[in-house]
């Protein structure tokens, strides 16, 4: 008997050989042994304590910044997807979140509340998991700079409860192990005028439409900044803006707008986006010695 024949009872959803590809910005990748959308924190919990504690498990967000591999995810992919996990409330100059809320309506509801320093989530193109798990940021500002804390769940089912200085923030990295899956965060900003908020926000948003592909089938930022670079600059100079990736048979490109957002203009596979990734970090490395990093998060299996 397979370990997929005996799951834990859950009131969420559980689907076996479930397809990913709809669930990512790139619409590439194979299936999920199973798919888990828990229901709110104690579904998922309960669910956890009594998985097989060799089952893998793998958090997909909003899929805006990851490629899932042609070959698909092993063992239980978790989505935190529904109301119960984007509940944004604000309290005083507070804002606690849900895992599943987006970064920008965050934004919006600190705006709405007259909270400023949460402005830049709105050119953030993710979840609130995936912000703690990387100190998301963009224009001058990081997620460390006005989290407060948060907790999560980690592979047993238990709680853990993380303050600010527990994550061990550095630039689109923690410190905080890979297993936890964050439920919930809370955020402290400075008072301002509703309206003086919207208007960066509005700034932000304007901004982002204009210089960014958001329109594509895209992952978002490709690359980290290395350190005393930009990477649109050195993906940019090597020649891959626009570029179609002859290996992959023009599957999928550096976009003109942004040279280091990759885009999906066609039928792309994972294959032929990671490919044409690697391909771009190999030759910048050999033009300038500079080693470009991956920001998006690669999983599963190759086909």
């Amino acid at each position: 008997m397979s370990w997929r024949d005996n799951l834990p009872e859950v009131r969420g959803k559980l689907l076996r050989d479930e397809p990913l590809a709809p669930y990512t910005w790139f619409r590439v990748g194979g299936a999920a042994e199973v798919l888990f959308i828990p229901a709110d924190a104690d579904d998922l919990a309960d669910f956890l304590k009594a998985l097989d504690p060799a089952v893998p498990v793998t958090v997909l967000g909003v899929g805006s910044n990851v490629i899932v591999r042609d070959g698909g995810v092993d063992g239980v992919v978790i989505r935190l997807a529904g109301r119960a996990w984007a509940q944004v409330v604000a309290d005083g100059l507070t804002i606690t979140a849900g895992a599943g809320a987006l970064d920008s309506m965050v934004a919006k509801a600190s705006a709405k509340a007259g909270i400023a320093g949460l402005e830049f989530y709105a050119g953030i193109p993710g979840a609130i998991g995936g912000a703690l798990t990387m100190n998301a940021g963009c224009y001058g500002s990081e997620t460390k700079d006005v989290l407060v804390s948060a907790w999560g769940l980690n592979r047993q089912g238990r709680r853990i409860d993380y303050a600010l200085a527990d994550f061990g923030y550095t630039y689109r990295h923690s410190q905080a192990p890979a297993e936890i899956i964050w439920v919930e965060a809370t955020y402290r900003g400075t008072p301002d005028d509703p309206e003086a908020v919207a208007a960066r926000i509005a700034e932000i948003t304007r901004r982002r439409e204009t210089t960014q592909p958001i329109r594509e089938k895209t992952g978002g930022s490709t690359f980290k900044n290395p350190k005393g670079h930009s990477s649109w600059k050195l993906v940019d100079e090597a020649g891959w803006r626009g570029k179609l990736h002859a290996e992959t048979g023009g599957g999928a490109l550096f976009s003109d707008l942004h040279s280091n957002f990759m885009i999906n203009p066609g039928e792309a596979t994972a294959a032929d986006i990671e490919g044409l990734g690697e391909a771009v970090r190999a030759d910048v490395l050999a033009k300038t010695g500079v080693q470009l990093d991956w920001e998006i998060r690669r999983i599963g299996r190759p086909a």
